[in-house]
């Protein structure tokens, strides 16, 4: 059930609290809602009361229409694990959620049990500047999201994955978002501040998935060398959204290290 959390003036975050244990707050990446982890929050409910929830201009969230950025979203979640009544959470992020979780660590220490960053982009860094070719076919190919959406899928999900779900493509087709809501999440990992991440004490775990065609994997091992005492770990055969396209893999993952083994 969606339940609204007021976050600020105008600010009313939707959020779903599914499973019993330790609350887990998840994160989502930038073209999605908290829909992307339908199939992911299964495995991890026996283990975990997960909070999956919708960002600003996201799913049924309610927010003002004016410009924010990494650090608001970073201070939205801290502002939901408040208002649910928890001093602290584990929290993990994918992707653009990975860049708001590290924002989150610097700005809000005290939230973060353990930290999880998937699919991770180092905040302060763009896809630009990361992975050039991508960047600029996918500036070319939102343009125009309704038309292009399978293109873009390509770069989000391994070919074989796509050609046995392609409804999967749909994602990427600009969902209910209006030109506005798309322009502000788009200026988001662009504009996101270079915060250091030396003095992250959460224990933290990094996942790069080997088949991520956005997301270099070396690029997202370099942020756990960052991180005092990161972990990390290599899965093979997964492209950039692994919580949707092998859910249990990553849930398998992630479930010992949040349990503190």
């Amino acid at each position: 059930m969606i339940r609204h959390a007021a976050a600020g003036p105008g600010l009313e975050i939707a959020y779903a609290v599914t499973g019993e244990g330790p609350p887990l707050l998840l994160l989502h990446g930038g073209e999605a809602d908290h829909t992307q982890y339908d199939g992911f929050v299964p495995h991890l409910a026996p283990h975990f009361a997960c909070i999956a929830c919708d960002q600003r201009d996201s799913g049924q969230t309610r927010n003002p229409d004016t410009p924010y950025g990494i650090e608001a979203l970073a201070d939205d979640a801290a502002a939901l694990i408040a208002a649910l009544g928890h001093a602290r959470a584990h929290v993990f992020g994918s992707s653009l959620g990975s860049v708001i979780a590290q924002a989150l660590a610097v700005r809000h220490p005290a939230r973060i049990d353990r930290l999880v960053l998937s699919a991770a982009i180092r905040i302060g860094r763009s896809i630009a500047d990361i992975n050039p070719e991508a960047a600029a076919e996918l500036g070319r190919l939102r343009a125009d999201p309704e038309a292009n959406a399978a293109r873009i899928a390509r770069w989000f999900y391994p070919e074989a994955h796509l050609a046995a779900h392609p409804e999967l493509a749909r994602r990427f087709a600009g969902g209910t978002r209006n030109p506005a809501q798309r322009a502000r999440r788009n200026a988001l990992i662009p504009q996101a501040p270079l915060l250091d991440l030396s003095g992250i004490a959460a224990p933290t775990l990094v996942l790069a998935q080997a088949e991520d065609r956005l997301v270099p994997p070396a690029h997202s091992l370099s942020i756990a060398a960052e991180i005092p005492g990161a972990r990390s770990i290599v899965l093979e055969g997964l492209g950039h959204v692994g919580t949707i396209q092998a859910p249990e893999r990553i849930a398998a993952a992630i479930t010992p290290f949040l349990l503190g083994h």
